[in-house]
């Protein structure tokens, strides 16, 4: 698969996952990995950069054991960003499968 197209689709993937609650970023890694491939080296540079484009704000929790977990929690800012993506997603997959059945008219 396309590694850019790839990456669009992960992003969307993520931003929706983080819509049901906060999680840090091993909860994100496993949630994802129950139904695409991807690794830590995936995910956790793309939840720097969604927290750098103020999609995600982080906030700390104690561990009994090492350092804090980190936890990422969706903004405002990213439902909006989320409901975007999903709309093109959803107009894009809407012409793919025009396509894809045969179906050439307007």
């Amino acid at each position: 698969m396309n590694t850019q197209f790839k990456k669009g689709i992960i992003e969307i993937c993520v931003l929706k996952i983080m819509e049901d609650g906060d999680l840090c970023g091993f909860d994100v890694i496993e949630k994802l990995s129950n139904a695409v491939p991807v690794n830590e080296n995936t995910i956790y540079p793309l939840l720097r950069r969604l927290t750098m484009q103020e999609y995600f704000e982080t906030y700390k929790v104690p561990s009994p054991v090492g350092a804090p977990k980190k936890f990422y929690r969706i903004t405002g800012k990213g439902s909006e960003k989320l409901q975007e993506y999903l709309s093109d997603w959803k107009q894009f997959i809407k012409g793919v499968f025009k396509i894809l059945e045969g179906d050439d008219s307007k």
